[in-house]
């Protein structure tokens, strides 16, 4: 199991999330957070009185898969938050040693699993 962490600019999301739930990967979280990176800061006036803003805002993908589905979401994540302008973002992969469903006690690939048609949701 893979955990793919990706900063993205936030018009990028409903794009990415459409297409990784059709895919079969519905999982995620988001997180609203703020970073700097080679882009550097921007000017803003505000009141006559300009200021230079070092964070910027983007979102957080937090998304867990099975190897075998790594290169297909880091594909997806590029294709839609690609603009080849600075601060598209950047993607971490890591490695995630085991994964345990709370409400089952379940342990490993098998957390990742979309629920069946019908089945309870939310675990």
């Amino acid at each position: 199991m893979k955990k793919i962490e990706a900063f993205i600019r936030h018009e990028a999301f409903e794009e990415i999330r459409d297409r990784l739930a059709h895919m079969g990967l519905p999982s995620m979280s988001i997180s609203e957070v703020k970073g700097s990176g080679r882009q550097q800061g921007y000017t803003e006036s505000y009141r006559g009185a300009k200021t230079t803003i070092f964070l910027r805002p983007k979102l957080k993908l937090e998304i867990v898969v099975d190897d075998s589905d790594v290169e297909r979401t880091v594909d997806t994540i590029l294709e839609y938050a690609h603009t080849g302008e600075p601060g598209d973002g950047k993607i971490f992969i890591l490695n995630v040693e085991d994964a345990i469903r709370v409400r089952t006690g379940e342990r490993g690939a098998i957390v990742l699993a979309p629920h069946p048609e019908g089945s309870a949701a939310g675990s």
